[in-house]
């Protein structure tokens, strides 16, 4: 580990094995003061960190503040509960919380796109072999909120993992875990969108949540262990399903989307931003240029954009967008995005001229003007980037052989990447029963005492027998004319005969009260 907290890498990059540093033969990270450093992740959501006593122990210690919730406690994750004001993301501030600047979809918009996905929710499998460019193009459009969790989980085969693997993650859960990893994801906890009402109250139900998700992983995955990228992915995925769901889905992104990006070592991370900067020399030559003039690696502003898929960076709604088409399309979506704003912030000799040297470039990069982020543009700027999954494989065969002539064989041998929804399908074929939706809510109609035909008849007999004459009285006055005893048996029709008034008063008592409560 490095010597002091500034210089200690969130991602790993000081504190690999064998030193990362002179594999990318940079400058001191800590020199240049511009990387990816604990403090700069504790400054993410627009919150600076102080030193605070960290929560030791594993789920014993989250436990005692099981009981503490948004409003209760009289500080919540540094942030006082006087005034608090939510977005409609769940943001109470912070650089990611929305100022209500963009424009919400109309409501009648909103409910037919959430009929069509439910539509497609239902036949999944015939709307991805059959329609996927439907489906993708769905996507890029944005899926509707109330359904972006069941569709995020449905793209990226976590649902299927999922049935396949029922009970799995309640098996995780119930194991104590790895002493060594659950200590640093506790550590880890309170830093993750701490301006959001699910992650804000310190031992909260999102930071149970959160712990129980990233602990089951490094179990699942115990070669893998826990890196701290992982974290604000998970995070991002609890706030749109359950803890369950959240896990199949991370499991997803780390070994279909994202395989060998939070391995010991980074080689992949390493890997794919030679595979940026080289497609950047066909995107945007002139900021190519300006980075290999300066020395400046791709690791040093990639690591996090990638690691995070841009949730760390982004606004709240282009954060949503870039993930709805990023589950779809798979990587080549954080390429993109990448890319774009590569070349929107080094793209004209008229920018690089307040940028001439190391610190100022790197200095640029880590405050990306907001009209470069907005949704709208955004979106639309990496939807026209013609760049495609084969570009991304065809440059990363190129960059594996100059790896290996360089730094010899990989030493974590990744599954391949999957390129979206559509890869992942194929390559793991599920069956109906998988893709059934299961709801989770069940409200149980009470059954009634007869069925719809006999209340029919009985609704019909009484229409018909409304104008006739009423029912003769079976308790006979002795003016009455005698009762006709065709449906009744000869002792009961003796017994009704016999009866006077007053013997038969108790039976016709009690005979009326029955009609009444009918």
């Amino acid at each position: 580990p490095a010597q002091t907290s500034h210089n200690k890498s969130i991602w790993r990059i000081v504190s690999m094995p064998g030193g990362c540093e002179a594999q990318i033969s940079v400058l001191s990270l800590s020199r240049l003061g511009l990387m990816f450093s604990m403090s700069k992740l504790q400054s993410g959501n627009g919150v600076q960190w102080k030193d605070s006593r960290s929560q030791r122990g594993t789920v014993e210690s989250l436990a005692e503040h099981e009981s503490s919730s948004l409003g209760s406690d009289p500080e919540l994750n540094g942030v006082t509960n006087t005034e608090i004001q939510t977005d409609k993301y769940g943001f109470i501030g912070g650089a990611q919380q929305s100022a209500g600047e963009n424009a919400d979809i109309p409501p009648d918009v909103l409910r037919q796109r959430e009929a069509k996905w439910l539509d497609m929710l239902n036949s999944w499998d015939k709307w991805m072999a059959k329609k996927h460019k439907k489906v993708k193009l769905r996507c890029q459009k944005g899926i509707p909120p109330s359904l972006r969790g069941r569709a995020w989980l449905y793209l990226s085969g976590g649902k299927v993992k999922k049935e396949q693997n029922q009970g799995k993650f309640q098996e995780l859960d119930s194991q104590p875990g790895d002493p060594k990893w659950l200590d640093v994801i506790e550590k880890d906890l309170h830093r993750q969108f701490p301006f959001h009402e699910m992650f804000v109250a310190r031992g909260g139900h999102g930071q149970q949540d959160l712990f129980r998700v990233l602990k089951a992983y490094t179990l699942h995955r115990p070669e893998e262990g826990y890196c701290q990228a992982q974290a604000p992915i998970a995070a991002v995925l609890l706030m749109h399903m359950p803890a369950e769901d959240a896990f199949w889905g991370l499991v997803q992104i780390c070994e279909k989307y994202l395989p060998g990006y939070y391995s010991a070592g980074l080689e992949a991370i390493q890997l794919d931003g030679e595979i940026l900067f080289a497609l950047l020399k066909r995107v945007s030559p002139v900021a190519h240029r300006h980075l290999k003039k300066y020395k400046i690696d791709p690791i040093l502003y990639m690591t996090e954009w990638f690691m995070c898929a841009f949730s760390r960076t982004l606004p709240w709604v282009s954060v949503l967008r870039v993930w709805d088409m990023f589950f779809c399309e798979g990587v080549k979506i954080i390429f993109r995005v990448g890319l774009v704003l590569l070349k929107c912030m080094l793209g004209s000799q008229e920018k690089l001229k307040a940028c001439q040297g190391q610190y100022e470039t790197m200095e640029l990069l880590r405050s990306i003007e907001p009209q470069y982020m907005q949704e709208a543009f955004l979106v639309q700027e990496v939807i026209e980037l013609a760049v495609s999954e084969r570009d991304i494989e065809k440059e990363h065969l190129s960059q594996l052989r100059r790896w290996k002539e360089t730094h010899g064989e990989l030493h974590c041998k990744s599954p391949p990447r999957m390129h979206g929804a559509k890869a992942i399908m194929a390559a793991e074929p599920p069956s109906r029963q998988d893709l059934k939706q299961n709801p989770t809510i069940i409200v149980e109609v009470p059954q009634t005492t007869e069925s719809k035909t006999e209340k029919g008849k009985k609704t019909k007999k009484i229409k018909d027998t409304k104008n006739t004459s009423p029912p003769p009285n079976p308790y006979l006055l002795p003016s009455d004319p005698p009762l006709p005893s065709d449906n009744l048996s000869p002792s009961e029709s003796q017994h009704l005969q016999k009866d006077t008034p007053l013997q038969g008063s108790n039976q016709s008592l009690s005979s009326a009260d029955h009609d009444t409560y009918l």
